[in-house]
């Protein structure tokens, strides 16, 4: 390892969470569900995808994928662990209007797509297409701030774990 790749790893280790897609983050409260708003599964953020290109917000593992294509689990390199549901709902679909590029087990590095949601479907056919982040093994000390409003996906410094 030469001298620059020890900052280029440095670097890269302190990117945090990255936007998930092309569109509007939102506060948590915003979901339209008691069990996200509410924060029963923990503290998160919610998106609303313009595109429905759904990319990983970290570096990790995919921990599992539901069978209805509407969810998936990650478990960051950190240890932080990440629900990704998209809509509200949408279980009812029974993975109509998904299509998923990851299966349990694959790494994973901030930015790859793992799911691309057809927005238009989830919005005729779901409840809502805001689609909550929950991260579920936060400390009872730590919160989420984010910066809510119009986003690129893969932006940086938009969403932050607060001790």
């Amino acid at each position: 390892m030469g001298i620059f790749d020890m900052f280029k790893k440095k670097k890269q280790e302190e990117k945090g969470i990255i936007a998930l897609t092309n569109g509007e983050l939102l506060e948590i409260t915003e979901v339209p569900d008691e069990v996200f708003s509410n924060k029963i599964m923990g503290d998160g953020f919610a998106i609303k995808s313009n595109d429905g290109i759904i990319v990983s917000p970290v570096d990790g593992t995919v921990e599992m994928v539901f069978d209805t294509k509407h969810a998936v689990g990650l478990k960051a390199d950190n240890g932080l662990e990440i629900l990704i549901h998209l809509g509200v709902d949408t279980v009812n679909l029974k993975g109509e209007g998904f299509e998923v590029f990851v299966n349990a087990g694959d790494k994973v590095s901030a930015g790859d797509k793992l799911i691309k949601m057809d927005v238009d479907f989830i919005q005729k056919n779901a409840k809502s297409d805001i689609s909550p982040i929950i991260f579920t093994n936060l400390e009872e000390n730590q919160s989420v701030k984010v910066i809510t409003g119009k986003v690129v996906a893969k932006e940086e410094n938009r969403i932050e774990i607060l001790k």
